[in-house]
């Protein structure tokens, strides 16, 4: 059943509270970037426009493509850069390429002993970020890097979870930093540091907060009248910290009821609300935030409960994936004030999006690159090619016109100049 405990107002400007996020990161880059987990403004969300939304049955025009090892980090590119994070044999490999032609600019590797208990993979979940002249990156083992993004020379290292005192968890460190100001911020997971952030030049620590176990989802950041938060959703739920001070303002307990289960996509924030979704008997609420503590809007187990991506939101209304990725996703268009289903396309599977030009770039975990109308009265698939080989799992990167994807076998370019 629905619970609806307080209404809400979503404004033409909804998707646009996180548009400070990039001089909040200190961050040097257009906005046609991609320099971070879900983009520039960390939602899915790309500001192009006159891109082809649709393409022949072989999919739109491949500019380049790249073998690649294992791992499903996703790809990000600031100016002329891309960087693609993944493992070589027994290696964590980061790859520094030229994101038109895709040659190689430089390359960084170090050995890790990483092995999935559960063979889902031994390569890198985490994408890395770019702020500046700098990269971070955060392997499943913890180890984490900031290298210089001209040249690739290492400035500093960490190891969480050894540092910390950290447990492993199910699929290992799966999280991606987030760069606030010169601080960056980690669900790194211990006891006693559970929050923890890093001066961004040194890698020394600055602060640290709670108890919460790690997650797999990855922390946001967005400024609620007037005031700066950061929002993480840890294996316990939601945390609401100040990032100057590590002082946690409320949080909100969301996790399933299963010992063996995980939260994974990452908070959307609209306005002054944040929507928060899991698996596992979890499902959705969409919190109004305070001063000091959040209330519930809405929230239901039967609307959008993703399994590990994020979903999309546009115009008032959700766009993501409802269900386990092993029992067989479905894809769903949500209204955001209510949690209303608008529509729902069943068998499709789980994967990654993008919001771009008024469409949906969806790369499914089957490989498939799929084009949908970011519309609520309807499910319109413009455009479907298969693309890639099964699992894919990173996050999809848009820059510049120019598509990019990957499984654990390649990474391609794809031309979506109209």
């Amino acid at each position: 059943m629905m619970a609806k405990t307080r209404g809400c107002i979503v404004g033409a400007r909804s998707v646009l509270i996180l548009g400070g996020l990039l001089a909040g990161m200190g961050m040097a880059v257009s906005a046609a970037d991609w320099p971070q987990f879900l983009g520039p403004t960390r939602n899915g969300v790309s500001s192009e426009t006159g891109l082809a939304v649709t393409w022949p049955k072989d999919g739109p025009p491949v500019v380049w493509q790249k073998p690649v090892g294992e791992g499903y980090s996703g790809p990000v590119v600031a100016g002329e850069r891309l960087i693609l994070f993944h493992r070589m044999d027994a290696n964590d490999v980061v790859d520094c390429l030229d994101a038109a032609t895709g040659k190689e600019l430089w390359k960084f590797g170090y050995a890790t002993e990483y092995q999935d208990d559960f063979r889902k993979g031994d390569g890198p979940r985490s994408t890395p970020v770019i702020a500046g002249n700098q990269v971070y990156t955060l392997g499943a083992d913890g180890h984490l890097h900031c290298l210089q993004l001209d040249t690739g020379k290492k400035l500093w290292e960490r190891s969480l979870l050894t540092d910390y005192q950290a447990p492993k968890g199910f699929f290992g460190v799966s999280t991606s930093p987030l760069v606030e100001g010169e601080l960056l911020l980690i669900n790194v997971g211990a006891k006693g540091a559970g929050i923890v952030a890093l001066e961004r030049a040194t890698g020394k620590e600055v602060w640290k907060a709670t108890d919460h176990e790690a997650s797999y989802s990855s922390p946001v950041a967005a400024t609620i009248q007037g005031v700066r938060h950061v929002f993480f959703f840890t294996r316990e739920g939601l945390v609401d910290v100040d990032p100057k001070t590590g002082e946690v303002r409320t949080n909100k307990r969301w996790r399933s009821r299963m010992n063996a289960s995980v939260n994974a996509a990452a908070p959307l924030v609209v306005d002054d609300q944040v929507f928060l979704s899991a698996s596992y008997g979890t499902g959705a609420v969409l919190l109004h935030v305070g001063k000091d503590r959040v209330e519930e809007v809405w929230k239901s187990d039967e609307v959008l409960s993703n399994h590990y991506a994020t979903s999309i939101v546009s115009g008032g209304f959700l766009y993501g994936f409802d269900g386990r990725q092993e029992e067989g996703a479905r894809f769903r268009c949500v209204e955001w004030k209510s949690g209303k289903v608008r529509w729902t396309q069943e068998g499709f599977g789980c994967g990654s999006l993008v919001l771009a030009d008024g469409h949906l770039l969806v790369l499914t975990e089957a490989g498939d690159l799929v084009s949908v109308e970011a519309t609520p009265e309807a499910y319109r698939e413009k455009a479907r090619a298969k693309v890639l080989s099964s699992p894919c799992r990173a996050q999809l990167a848009l820059a510049n016109s120019k598509l990019y994807g990957r499984d654990n076998r390649k990474l391609v370019c794809w031309n979506l100049k109209r």
